[in-house]
């Protein structure tokens, strides 16, 4: 019997009282706050179920169970944890007294199907001239960020984005715990690791950043920047990384590259704040915008920006190339929208043609110059 099949035996053991929710497909997180509260996400919305664990201590037990399989520890030491399941299912812990309500236990499931872009236009949470846009930036090599909250699917957007790069190219996908599932054959896999007891052996984003461009990549996707390798993987996109992909936590375009700019600051390399500002807007292409509405749970992009520099008074300027106007309910009761074109083209609304990539052009013809 195999390490694996014998850690996966214990797990359905151990996590028995939520492993109805771990096995139904359509519950997509499971937040365990306590013994004997237990909710899940089904459809975009919160639910709270009638599962419980016998005692503080089963639901302790169930978390070491886990840590034992990653190789690393939690206790009030280290009350922490980041991991994942045999099947790639994220996993977050967090032990009393750092948590007030007793063991907390957060596991985002793991989608076997990867969804595409044409999965999100079905589900009304982007449009067709959008995503043809979209995926036609990923080929000219603009370097793309997707903001959003917690759990409004950026990862999601990000692995159905990462499709349209070419299967040719050679990619190495960094993140803090492994999600993205690549359809590419020449991609390297590589994830952050948590230091021993003494802090030694570990390896950040940062560090896995720094040794990514040693390795010959095509592209370099960041499943999410929140530290100091916001700088590192700014400076690399100036000097030849294009095309690169990554995710991080803001509320709109505009507090995207803020961010941005401030985890730039967080590196150890002292630059004036200025500086990391021109640098953010020369790097980023691209952001999209992405919510999830509480109304009916659904997920969808909201707005399609250009960077575009900054103006005289050093603030960003950004051009809304798609935005989203709810206009109506479905039969079903779901939100429906429309992110339409706003007018404005890209500033570089002449690369597809300078680049031979004409014939890609089908549904978002009004965003390109396209005449010779």
């Amino acid at each position: 019997m195999s390490r694996e099949a014998i850690f996966e035996a214990s797990t359905r053991y151990f996590l028995s009282p939520i492993l109805p929710y771990l096995l139904d497909d359509s519950v997509t997180e499971i937040m365990v706050n306590g013994p004997y509260e237990v909710y899940i996400e089904r459809g975009g919305k919160l639910e709270k179920t009638d599962a419980r664990f016998p005692s503080e201590d089963a639901l302790i037990s169930a978390i070491n169970n886990v840590a034992q399989w990653v190789g690393r520890e939690i206790n009030e030491e280290h009350p922490v944890l980041d991991a994942r399941l045999p099947d790639g299912s994220r996993v977050h812990a967090i032990l009393p007294p750092t948590s007030r309500i007793g063991p907390c236990l957060t596991i985002r499931k793991f989608t076997r199907e990867a969804m595409t872009l044409e999965d999100l236009v079905r589900l009304n949470s982007l449009s067709e001239i959008a995503k043809e846009f979209l995926e036609i930036c990923v080929k000219l090599r603009k370097n793309i960020l997707i903001s959003g909250g917690t759990g409004t699917g950026k990862t999601v957007l990000l692995g159905a984005l990462s499709r349209a790069i070419p299967p040719e190219e050679r990619i190495v996908v960094i993140e803090d715990t492994s999600e993205l599932r690549l359809v590419q054959p020449h991609t390297i896999y590589l994830e952050a690791r948590h230091g021993g007891r003494d802090g030694r052996g570990g390896l950040t984003i940062r560090h896995l950043f720094s040794n990514s461009l040693r390795m010959r990549p095509d592209r370099v996707i960041v499943g999410e920047v929140r530290g100091g390798e916001a700088l590192d993987m700014i400076q690399a996109m100036l000097s030849g990384h294009s095309g690169s992909l990554s995710t991080i936590h803001a509320s709109s375009p505009r507090d995207a590259l803020i961010r941005l700019e401030t985890l730039s600051l967080m590196s150890d390399v002292e630059i004036p704040v200025y500086v990391a500002r021109a640098q953010v807007a020369s790097a980023i292409h691209i952001v999209i915008q992405i919510a999830r509405f509480t109304e009916d749970g659904s997920r969808k992009i909201t707005q399609v920006s250009e960077v575009a520099g900054l103006d005289n008074d050093g603030r960003y300027i950004l051009r809304d190339l798609f935005v989203s106007r709810l206009v109506g309910r479905s039969p079903q009761g779901k939100l429906v929208a429309d992110l339409a074109f706003t007018g404005v083209k890209p500033t570089f609304a002449d690369a597809p043609k300078n680049t031979g990539m004409e014939h890609l052009v089908q549904h978002s013809a009004p965003l390109w110059d396209l005449a010779s």
